[in-house]
């Protein structure tokens, strides 16, 4: 089937019935102005056929899907957002997300815009930002057993509940601190709104070139999380002496841990690319994502002047 110039791959976790109408219209919309359609799931290829005759093609998600689209939009939560982030990223596409899901901090509009939104994707009125990777290796000696990436953050946490994992933390070469914790986290700025918050770490602006460190449930005086240098080499060592762990990244890969084995985390060399609608400063997403109240304790209570 021939298409025009233009193409989008539409990614849709499609379990829920509002993801389904959502990815309904949009692929009329899309077909309507001349757009063509690629998924790589043949449900979801079913899903939107179901609006008529919606060109849409089914893509194998290991063979370059995003390759030669203009844009890949997401339909889901942060979830869906970072498992397109994996078919974006190695052929530098942008990703646009429409939150169907709960908090959605990666996505650019909710569902009430979602018309709006498929309209600024047709005339391509949306601009492009970068966001900062981190590169994971995995190591036993000198052997490198592993390579990974992440958006967001790459977790190394004890692999089974009643166990405690014995981890060593360095920089740049340095060890920082040694000991028993559920887990430590280490963060880009855009991941420090997701599990690195979850588990204490700091706030960090997107445009802020730094890296995080995060202990989680440290047994520990000192397990601050700590802010460093994007030019920053981290290294967490799970104890040889110790039990076994699991790395995890953006939730989505996942690679299982000898004792002795080394993680060590740099800032990544691809970066992903995000699509936005609206201008305006992240204080305003921040505020507007979590429901910040923003009021101060006077003008809460503020009864006016009692004469």
């Amino acid at each position: 089937m021939s298409f025009g110039p233009r193409e989008v791959l539409l990614v849709v976790h499609p379990d829920r019935e509002s993801t389904q109408d959502a990815a309904r219209a949009v692929a009329a919309r899309l077909a309507g102005a001349g757009i063509g359609l690629r998924v790589v799931d043949d449900e979801v290829r079913q899903l939107v056929g179901r609006a008529g005759d919606t060109p849409c093609v089914v893509v194998d998600p290991d063979h370059r899907p995003a390759h030669g689209t203009e844009l890949v939009l997401v339909l889901g939560g942060d979830g869906t957002l970072l498992r397109a982030a994996e078919l974006a990223r190695p052929a530098g596409v942008p990703v646009l997300g429409v939150n169907l899901g709960r908090v959605g901090f990666l996505t650019e509009a909710d569902s009430h815009a979602l018309a709006d939104t498929v309209e600024r994707v047709v005339r391509g009125a949306y601009r492009i930002e970068e966001r900062m990777t981190i590169d994971v290796t995995v190591t036993r000696g000198d052997e490198v057993v592993a390579a990974t990436w992440a958006l967001n953050e790459a977790s190394v946490e004890k692999s089974t509940r009643e166990r405690i994992l014995d981890a060593l933390i360095e920089v740049d070469g340095r060890p920082v601190s040694a000991f028993g914790c559920d887990g430590v986290l280490c963060s880009t700025p855009t991941g420090s709104t997701a599990y690195a918050f979850s588990a204490g770490g700091p706030v960090v602006w997107p445009d802020v070139e730094a890296l995080l460190v995060v202990p989680s449930n440290a047994h520990a005086m000192f397990s601050r999380p700590l802010v460093v240098s994007r030019e920053s080499v981290i290294t967490v060592s799970v104890d040889p002496d110790g039990s076994p762990a699991v790395l995890t990244c953006d939730g989505l890969r996942h690679i299982e841990l000898d004792a002795g084995m080394q993680v060590r985390v740099v800032a990544g060399s691809v970066p992903v690319r995000l699509a936005h609608l609206w201008d305006g400063p992240f204080t305003d997403r921040l505020v507007h994502k979590f429901s910040l109240p923003v009021k101060s304790w006077r003008e809460r209570h503020d009864r006016g002047d009692p004469s």
